[in-house]
């Protein structure tokens, strides 16, 4: 036998080492597993005993009012939600559900999707993107007067820039849901979460958007290009990046599509006429200014407005929606509609601007005059109401004339 494999036999017959460790090395891996189970246990009570926090988007301080034109915006932090701010949305919630499945889809047969499902998809987002008139008792020192004014002014920003009415009713969505979003925003704030709510719509929107140079501009020195931007970034979280809704416009284009189709369906080509689209959206215009179109929702607004202009058999086949679902909305547009049929309706002409896209770009009226003799009229029925008139200590440029 080799001195190799004799070493080799005399190791074999050795212990093995395992059989003499410590104690403390025998107990580690069941130590290590007792551990890991514990460590299982806590997560698991944590989380089920973990509650679902619900955030909103508060004021907690503002910028130094070193800032140009003496504005100082809001800074927005996430706060955990407080079940003390309550609204009344019952009203709103009626609205917001009713007919949601529509069978069959008034849309016709399309060659690039199901019209079906195009119809229900449309029908989700329209429920997606809520809006309550309810936003005014989050701020106590906001009036519904001052919103009137300030939407009555993006009108005329809208015009003097020749943007789409698309554009505006984004803006005016993008305000709304925004102020939902707060609390106890001070009047100053308002032009200033007007402009941005206009810019970042005409981004959406427009090809050649204005510059954010030309927006600072038209509010004559009372927000500058850094308000803006930093309003802005503070909107788009609020507003949760959710910034495509289906506005009051687009549903208005679209019904009068659908009911100006006959043999050959062509939804993406306008076939209706202009006067009478301008004719309805001028209507549309004036009930948006007031806080209590926004307890209907946008597609009944607009089916609303176009049964004043056809009838009900027209709104039934271009909307699907029957005279339950929009009587209450055409009761309540029926002094806009006597004040709107006096103001003669106008096809405007721009430069650079389609000779038939020229009723897509948003025009502006005396619509703070209209909406006053609608209010005046109905005073009896709305005691305490106030008048548009008054600025209230919104800050209101000049008038867009007198710019250059």
């Amino acid at each position: 036998m080799s001195r190799r494999s004799s070493r080799l036999q005399a190791k074999q017959q050795q212990p093995l080492s395992c059989q003499e460790e410590s104690p403390e090395e025998l107990q580690a891996p069941e130590h290590l597993q007792t551990r890991k189970r514990r460590t299982a246990e806590e997560i698991k009570k944590r989380e089920d005993g973990k509650i679902a926090k619900k955030h909103q988007y508060e004021i907690k301080s503002c910028w130094p009012p070193t800032i140009t034109g003496g504005i100082s915006p809001c800074i927005i932090i996430e706060t955990p939600h407080k079940e003390s701010v309550t609204t009344d949305f019952s009203r709103f919630k009626k609205y917001r559900f009713r007919n949601l499945f529509i069978n069959p889809s008034p849309l016709p047969e399309l060659n690039w999707g199901n019209s079906k499902d195009v119809w229900l998809n449309i029908l989700k987002k329209e429920n997606r993107y809520a809006h309550c008139k309810h936003f005014t008792s989050l701020h106590s020192s906001l009036q519904p007067h001052m919103r009137s004014i300030l939407l009555d002014w993006l009108l005329e920003v809208c015009e003097v820039y020749a943007l789409h009415r698309e554009t505006f009713y984004l803006a005016q969505d993008f305000f709304d849901r925004f102020m939902l979003t707060q609390k106890n925003i001070n009047k100053s704030m308002l032009q200033l979460i007007g402009i941005t709510s206009l810019f970042i719509a005409s981004k959406l929107e427009e090809i050649y958007a204005p510059k954010i140079q030309e927006f600072a501009y038209v509010t004559d020195g009372a927000c500058s290009e850094d308000d803006i931007v930093r309003m802005e970034l503070i909107m788009l979280k609020a507003l949760k990046w959710e910034l495509c809704p289906v506005t009051i416009v687009s549903w208005l284009n679209l019904y009068l599509q659908v009911d100006a189709l006959k043999d050959v369906p062509k939804v993406l080509l306008p076939q209706y006429s202009q006067e009478k689209f301008i004719q309805i959206a001028q209507l549309l215009d004036l009930c948006i200014l007031d806080v209590n179109s926004l307890d209907f929702q946008y597609r009944t607004l607009a089916a609303a407005a176009l049964c004043h202009y056809t009838s009900i058999e027209v709104v039934k086949k271009a909307s699907g929606l029957d005279w339950d679902s929009i009587s209450e909305c055409v009761e309540w547009m029926g002094p806009f509609v006597n004040v709107a049929k006096k103001i003669p309706v106008k096809l405007k002409n721009f430069k650079k601007v389609a000779a038939e896209d020229r009723h897509n770009i948003q025009t502006h009226t005396n619509y703070l005059d209209m909406l006053e003799e609608v209010n005046s009229g109905v005073a009896s029925t709305a005691p305490g109401q106030l008048s548009p008139v008054s600025t209230g200590g919104i800050i209101t440029p000049p008038k867009s004339t007198e710019k250059k």
